[in-house]
């Protein structure tokens, strides 16, 4: 792979939402920017071979795809109709009077994509795959559905946007309140794509994680009084803390109970306990706050063993109650695991598997085989671990599981 093909394959991981936001200030049509930022990344594949990699790929890329923009708008006659919006070589960092309402392309465009006339999974997974620029294959996995459904539900989103005619416009402040439960369902499908790759040889991938933790921060500060923009973010500054101890210095994934708590950051836990405690006593706890409370509950732990699971169980069961999903369950499972007994947790987990709906979800799976395993089950254990193991494409993981199939197959250490 050459120098060009390296660097414009990086710039698509980490410029492809700044490049497609702003292209769109200049077209106002989602479809036509997609156009031109695509003709760009491909324009840089000649130019920076032949002249080098400029030190700004970025502002090349948005250039670049801000002339194809141009172009086609001359091509279609409509360049005199869409003057008004166009920004001068010079100002491109200036902020559109309309768009003050959000302060950040990035994530003034995730708010229009989350437009209210789209269903809401429609809305999810449009965002991630044109804005965040998330691959189909990883938001079908975050879904839980297979790639030909997700890329045709992607598809008849776009489609009704273009038939309904709906505006590629900028919120108005009004507009925020009913979109924000969107935009941070995206923000937090985002970070938890990258938390743990679906595929590849790491474990995270710091791209999207580290943008999603950026939204997430914007999101907070443009609606500070939001609960659960606070309960998004303490989640996040929670994960952040304990992500540099996921893995050993080998790349071997680490569980929870291997992880050396001395090196998490306790600032970044402190912070998130602040946030969490603020959204707690304004009102009552939604989907993120529950799960920054659990998330924190472990950081502040000081073992694996002194972990409060009672008060864990207990906000698993609200949180089962207020955002019913399967994934919720599965985790309540494991906290009834360690108040009640891997039996007990291993009735919820088959019934869970019986249901259908996470058949296709590794941890179903491995969560299954650790509690086969804590009830002295090991030939069943390791048919669950061998299924988890099917399932996932993501290097980290099948050394893991491949060790804990090797562990109770053969007796290793």
């Amino acid at each position: 792979m050459t120098t060009a093909t390296t660097a414009v394959a990086d710039a698509h991981r980490r410029e492809w939402a700044y490049v497609l936001a702003a292209t769109v200030r200049v077209t106002r049509d989602l479809d036509a920017a997609e156009e031109a930022v695509q003709d760009a990344y491909v324009q840089a594949l000649t130019a920076w071979e032949r002249d080098g990699v400029p030190a700004r790929p970025g502002a090349w890329l948005t250039t670049a795809a801000r002339r194809n923009a141009l172009n086609m708008l001359r091509r279609a006659r409509t360049l005199e109709l869409k003057l008004p919006l166009l920004l001068g070589p010079d100002d491109t960092d200036t902020v559109l009077p309309e768009a003050q309402a959000v302060p950040d392309d990035r994530l003034r465009l995730i708010f229009t994509c989350c437009h209210p006339a789209l269903a809401q999974q429609a809305r999810i997974a449009l965002t991630l795959r044109l804005v965040c620029g998330v691959a189909t294959p990883d938001i079908a996995h975050a879904f839980l559905v297979s790639e030909p459904t997700m890329a045709a539900r992607i598809t008849r989103a776009k489609k009704k946007i273009a038939a309904a005619r709906i505006p590629y416009a900028v919120p108005t402040a009004e507009d925020l309140p009913e979109r924000v439960d969107t935009v941070l369902t995206v923000i937090h499908l985002l970070y938890t794509t990258g938390h743990t790759a679906s595929s590849g040889q790491n474990l995270v991938r710091d791209d999207l994680t580290a943008r999603a933790f950026d939204l997430a921060c914007m999101l907070h500060a443009l609606l500070p009084d939001n609960r659960e923009t606070a309960g998004l973010l303490a989640l996040l500054l929670v994960h952040e803390a304990r992500r540099a101890t996921r893995t050993g210095l080998d790349g071997r994934l680490l569980r929870l109970e291997e992880q050396d708590r001395t090196r998490w950051d306790r600032d970044l836990i402190a912070e998130a306990d602040r946030l969490i405690v603020a959204a707690l006593t304004a009102g009552p706890p939604g989907r993120f706050t529950l799960q920054a409370a659990i998330a924190a509950l472990h950081a502040q732990a000081p073992s694996y063993r002194d972990t409060d699971w009672p008060q864990i169980l207990m906000l698993y069961t609200e949180l089962q109650r207020i955002w019913p999903s399967p994934v919720v369950a599965l985790n309540r499972a494991v906290a009834v695991s360690m108040v009640d007994g891997p039996e007990a947790a291993l009735t919820e987990v088959e019934a869970l598997e019986a249901d259908g709906r996470l058949a296709t979800y590794r941890y179903l799976h491995a969560t299954k085989a650790d509690l086969l395993h804590r009830l002295g089950r090991d030939a069943e254990a390791v048919e669950a671990y061998q299924a988890a193991l099917a399932l996932t494409d993501n290097a980290a993981e099948q050394q893991f599981l491949t060790e804990r199939v090797d562990r109770l197959e053969f007796g290793r250490p």
